[in-house]
């Protein structure tokens, strides 16, 4: 997915209308749920994304000297969600607390395919239980693959507590799938790069 970013964000910069589009569809039902998860809305978090996607054709000639673009768009999205917000008047503060996170969507290939749907169900469920905050964490971490640092400065928060929020979630997830396992499988959650 990186190197289709990449082609995007120089086609981008080249004045081409359908990269912006290929870009809506790589990443702009992540964008739009932590849109959501922000403004408590969908229609809110439609304009927020639509907003996004106005602010990266705009600014597309400088798009060539954004170094991680993935970053970019993400910071993008909470930018425009808080102005939003602030504009709007629905909050004057974020608590993580009170985050809306959809359920988490596993895209499936032929490998995937290989897990049943009571497992991957189970799994769905397990990650509904998390608490808001903690599922947000998890979300942008695991699904969207953000390192721990962004998300840290993405949601305002420290480190140490992407970190826990994290530990929290593998912790929960393994215990769920330890109760579903056959006797002698073990699911390790597997370490990831901060």
């Amino acid at each position: 997915m990186a190197s289709d970013l990449s082609c995007i964000q120089y086609q981008l910069s080249r004045n081409n209308p359908t990269a912006l589009k290929e870009l809506y569809d790589l990443l702009g039902n992540k964008l739009l749920q932590l849109a959501r998860a922000m403004v408590h809305s969908r229609e809110e978090a439609e304009e927020v994304v639509e907003d996004v996607f106005i602010r990266i054709w705009e600014k597309r000639d400088s798009l060539a000297h954004v170094e991680n673009f993935r970053w970019y768009l993400y910071v993008t999205t909470r930018n425009i969600s808080f102005n939003y917000i602030r504009k709007y008047g629905k909050r004057t503060t974020l608590q993580l607390d009170d985050i809306y996170v959809p359920p988490f969507a596993v895209d499936a290939t032929p490998e995937d395919m290989m897990i049943t749907r009571e497992v991957l169900n189970r799994i769905n469920q397990a990650i509904h239980e998390l608490p808001a905050k903690c599922r947000l964490v998890f979300k942008l971490v695991k699904e969207d693959g953000l390192k721990y640092r962004e998300v840290a400065e993405l949601l305002d928060i420290s480190l140490k507590t992407v970190e826990n929020q994290v530990g929290i979630a593998l912790k929960k997830l393994h215990a769920a799938m330890q109760l579903h396992l056959p006797a002698g499988m073990s699911a390790t959650p597997v370490r990831r790069e901060r």
